[in-house]
């Protein structure tokens, strides 16, 4: 049997919030929170725990998503960027520059982009989107 689950998107105002209302949806029933990382949300998103735990295919209800693709567009991925510029000796600087450079010339995805890949990777999970 298929499992519904609703990501609120009138909770989601910045990158915090994204992974804020993710933990509130997804880490249900688990003692931590899935850390503010793409590669992180990719991972969790295989299953294995919280509202994942077994093998039922999900459908993602993702409500007021134009809200959401506002709030993780290009200003906050401008930012989320940048801090990864700032961020001394953890990041490939040379590849986030070339990341940005492609964000303000309008042809590099957003944050909001970027998740809707990993969860377009995963088809066990079905996005509705509303």
């Amino acid at each position: 049997m298929t499992r519904l689950l609703t990501l609120d998107g009138s909770r989601i105002h910045d990158l915090a919030s994204f992974y804020d209302e993710v933990n509130r949806v997804f880490m249900t029933g688990v003692d931590w929170q899935l850390g503010h990382s793409l590669d992180a949300l990719d991972d969790m998103l295989y299953g294995g725990y919280g509202a994942l735990d077994g093998d039922a295919p999900v459908t993602l209800v993702w409500t007021d998503f134009a809200h959401s693709r506002d709030a993780l567009g290009i200003d906050a991925t401008r930012a989320w960027l940048q801090d990864k510029l700032d961020t001394p000796g953890r990041y490939d600087k040379a590849r986030i520059r070339r990341d940005l450079d492609a964000l303000e010339a309008g042809s590099g995805p957003t944050f909001f982009d970027l998740v809707l890949e990993i969860i377009a990777a995963h088809p066990s999970i079905t996005l509705d989107a509303r």
